[in-house]
């Protein structure tokens, strides 16, 4: 039985950034928390796995950030009145000299509660996928996602990655556990087909929506600034940061219950 890699199958090795290789069957596409769950089969690993829950932020990710800190990174500022979608107007602190501002109280609270779902699925062992089509910040959300272990793509997506991944590449495909659209429009302003086919297959996702964009369709939706490099560059931070602080703590729980890295199957 062939043995398939998240890039080969998803970006067809052609498209996509392959940060690391986490083989799988097409009979089994089974990694991280299920693994342990089915194969050690003890206390020690439903305790690491459930401990997390109890806590409203085990992960500690509201000592992250500050208000003053998306201040700082002009996270408040929206666009033109004319451009704004109503569906955005509750987000809003009011509009000055024609241009919107965002409420941080609310993208406080929206983000925090966006990290922290991130950093369950991080701490699980879940795949989770960097999206944006903004070509100047293709090559930031690339290496963010390298430097925390996870998958990006930032060029152009071809419609059916996820809704037709049966017939485009083989059955049995694992699609990823969490999408991350740090930018929810593409190059002409109009939204990423990738949040509707996320939509139609159930896939979490998280995204940062200007006054501009449409949040509806988003399981987290964070309202803010998503046109200025400084505050693309605390997304970024924040989310890398997120999903490695989840990491450690997962390695940090093995070892202290003294359980090993979870299986991989293969054929």
């Amino acid at each position: 039985m062939s043995c398939w890699t998240w890039n080969q199958i998803v970006y067809g090795g052609s498209v996509g950034v392959r940060v690391e290789e986490r083989l799988f069957t097409t009979a089994a596409a089974i990694d991280g928390p299920l693994c342990l769950r089915r194969f050690l089969n003890d206390s020690h690993a439903e305790k690491i796995m459930d401990l997390p829950l109890n806590h409203p932020d085990f992960f500690h990710v509201s000592e992250l950030f500050s208000l003053k800190d998306l201040f700082n990174a002009r996270v408040h500022l929206g666009h033109k009145r004319g451009c704004r979608h109503r569906l955005m107007e509750p987000y809003l602190y009011g509009c000055r000299l024609e241009q919107d501002i965002i409420d941080l109280e609310q993208t406080v609270e929206h983000l925090q509660l966006a990290l922290n779902f991130t950093a369950h699925v991080a701490y699980r062992g879940g795949i989770i996928l960097f999206i944006s089509r903004r070509r100047q910040f293709g090559h930031l959300v690339e290496c963010t996602a390298k430097e925390c272990g996870e998958y990006a793509h930032a060029r152009y997506w071809q419609g059916g990655l996820f809704t037709n991944a049966d017939t485009q590449y083989s059955p049995g495909v694992r699609l990823p556990d969490l999408i991350i659209f740090l930018s929810t429009l593409n190059n002409v302003f109009q939204q990423h087909i990738g949040i509707r086919d996320a939509a139609k297959m159930n896939i979490p996702t998280v995204g940062v929506v200007d006054t501009n964009c449409n949040p509806s369709l988003l399981t987290y939706p964070v309202p803010g600034n998503d046109d200025t490099p400084v505050a693309m560059e605390l997304y970024c931070r924040l989310f890398k940061m997120t999903i490695n602080r989840a990491k450690d703590r997962r390695r940090q729980m093995e070892l202290l219950h003294g359980v090993g890295a979870s299986p991989t199957l293969s054929s």
